[in-house]
């Protein structure tokens, strides 16, 4: 750990901080990806082809100046 602390020109301090925030990110992204999983299932196929995100704003402004 050490010499890979060196290398990097860093702490061995801050080499383990790095490796931590990255094992967390790495967790987050397994998680997110496991959250959009469970999700694939519960949207019929389809069912969001032809959005328009433009007209989907344009009527929430509409229904917001009401």
């Amino acid at each position: 750990m050490e010499e890979k602390a060196k290398r990097e020109a860093k702490t061995q301090t801050q080499y383990i901080e790095d490796l931590i925030e990255k094992d967390i990110g790495e967790e987050k992204k397994q998680k997110r990806l496991e959250a959009l999983d469970r999700l694939v299932g519960c949207v019929p196929a389809g069912s969001l082809v032809d959005v328009d995100v433009r007209q989907m704003r344009i009527e929430r402004a509409i229904s917001r100046a009401k």
